[in-house]
């Protein structure tokens, strides 16, 4: 009788360690399955590109830059007239000598003026990008915070073809997320974030 109650307890008791065992086993599953690690992506192209704030800023970049330019080519316009009067005047005059004085100042102011608004341009093109990364990195962690997600990549889509060999090499080394299938893609509320945003 003895025999028969031991070794129905232990019979019992693996029965019920088995039972536990599987049940947590099939917790820790379910978990990678559905409840693990959330990741979500961005396209940080896409969202630079759709961005109201950042449309409206090329907008007004792109009006400046018609301005300079147009500045630059009435400049220029006049140090041809200048040249061309040089021609009319006889060299060793003192007309000649004023008129050659100014077109080589105007040409000097020409070429000061390109390389100031080039790298003016630059900078403000530069610091304006800058800032609305930072923008975006923000947001992206306040959405992704408020989604779960334990992590976000950045995913954006190559653009084929290549303009060069270096490019695509380029596009090759640093394209890393190659498929986000079942990633929650959070870009169009990052940019709807971003541009509510005075």
């Amino acid at each position: 009788m003895k025999v028969k109650t031991i070794t129905l307890v232990c019979l019992t008791s693996f029965v019920v360690l088995t039972v536990a065992f599987t049940h947590n086993w099939a917790k820790a599953d379910s978990k990678t399955d559905s409840g693990g690690s959330k990741i979500g992506v961005i396209s940080i192209r896409r969202v630079f590109e759709d961005s109201k704030k950042n449309i409206e800023y090329r907008v007004k970049a792109d009006a400046q830059q018609n301005e300079i330019i147009n500045e630059l080519k009435k400049l220029d316009a006049e140090i041809k007239a200048g040249q061309a009067g040089l021609e009319t005047l006889k060299p060793d005059s003192s007309d000649y000598m004023e008129q050659a004085r100014e077109v080589f100042e105007k040409e000097g102011k020409l070429q000061a003026k390109k390389k100031f608004y080039e790298q003016q341009l630059s900078l403000k093109d530069q610091r304006w990008t800058e800032k609305l990364y930072q923008d975006i990195l923000r947001i992206t962690t306040e959405v992704a915070k408020e989604k779960g997600l334990d992590m976000v990549l950045e995913n954006n889509e190559p653009q084929f073809p290549a303009p060069t060999a270096n490019e695509l090499m380029m596009l090759i080394r640093t394209h890393k997320v190659l498929y986000s299938g079942g990633c929650l893609d959070i870009s169009e509320e990052v940019t709807k974030k971003l541009d509510a945003e005075k």
